[in-house]
């Protein structure tokens, strides 16, 4: 039969797995995403034109997509986790929307805006984390002066390749606030002490902001006693107080402290991971590749990849938020780490 009999069993709708069982089976992961570093001082400009000359009415959500070189269509920061960089004037109001994929917003820099999940407005603040888990309603207006913008993350990569994603327009453009401002934060940020009244344990955190003053707090309150991970430095994660874990299923945050001179053991593990610079300035080396990152600015780590941290500076920390898709992988019994 010869090769007739290959192009007759395709034909059949089957394929021989001799011919593929090395790309099936690989030795090891191989990310088609690549270590990538966004200049915020690069981007920021293009940001404000673009509101300038494009209105929320038109665009509904005015975000560059921070596009990796390995993922371009459809568009992805990382295999499973994507990264923008959003931007909102005083005055304008975004289209209310739900999905199932799950999302945070990580403040750059403004004052004056807010976001409302689920009928809870969320005030925005430069380092607070604000969460929009999946299928809870949320919009975003500005009542303030000057641009606001924010990092937002999401898994709806991982939620597309799942063939899971589902999303719905709100009825009218903003919700109604119909509890009190900020109480998911009031009522949980006090770290051991949470509500007895109404327990409703969820894969998801209650907490709608996580504001940097309490993160700033916590690290005050370590200082230099901590002694921190050999690879990241005094690493904090913010955590779903119902459970302990992570802030949601399927996206892990995280805030680290690089003391000057710092120099990170290289660490490898399956989970990607999406870092924002939140101040000072660095090295982290990826694969070889060196990635020079200053404030604001966002890189991307592939799974598997082997980084190092370095923060050469003398006198001042580097302070570094990131998120992963950790919490996925070790649900489904994927995680795997090496420390070199």
């Amino acid at each position: 039969m010869g090769d007739d009999a290959y192009d007759a069993i395709a034909k059949l709708g089957t394929a021989p797995l001799w011919r593929y069982f090395g790309d099936l089976f690989a030795a090891q992961p191989k990310s088609r995403a690549e270590p990538f570093l966004w200049s915020y001082a690069a981007l920021r400009p293009y940001l404000l034109h673009f509101a300038d000359v494009l209105s929320l009415r038109e665009a509904e959500r005015r975000v560059l997509m921070l596009v990796n070189p390995g993922l371009a269509d459809p568009p992805a920061t990382t295999t499973t986790l994507y990264a923008g960089i959003q931007v909102i004037l005083p005055g304008e109001t975004a289209q209310a929307h739900r999905h199932t994929s799950g999302a945070f917003r990580f403040v750059i820099e403004g004052s004056g805006a807010y976001t409302t999940v689920n009928g809870e407005r969320v005030h925005m603040h430069p380092g607070d984390l604000l969460l929009t888990p999946g299928w809870h309603w949320h919009d975003h207006a500005h009542e303030g002066e000057g641009p606001m913008l924010w990092l937002d993350g999401l898994d709806f990569p991982l939620v597309n390749a799942l063939e899971a994603g589902f999303f719905e327009l709100y009825g009218e453009r903003t919700q109604k606030a119909d509890v009190p401002d900020d109480i998911s934060s009031r009522q949980f940020i006090h770290g051991r002490l949470t509500p007895a009244w109404s327990p409703r344990p969820s894969p998801n955190s209650p907490i709608g902001n996580y504001p940097w003053s309490e993160t700033a707090r916590a690290f005050d309150a370590i200082a230099d006693d901590a002694v921190g991970s050999d690879s990241d430095g005094v690493l904090l994660e913010y955590t779903n107080p119902w459970t302990g874990g992570p802030v949601m299923p399927t996206i892990g945050c995280r805030v680290a402290r690089l003391r000057p001179g710092f120099r990170g053991v290289p660490r490898r593990q399956t989970p990607s991971t999406i870092y924002h610079v939140v101040r000072g300035e660095g090295v982290t080396t990826v694969d070889g590749r060196r990635l020079e990152w200053g404030p604001k600015d966002v890189f991307a780590v592939p799974g598997w990849a082997t980084y190092e941290h370095v923060n050469a500076a003398r006198g001042d920390d580097a302070i570094l938020f990131s998120y992963t898709d950790a919490p996925a992988l070790t649900a489904l019994g994927l995680y795997r780490e090496e420390v070199r």
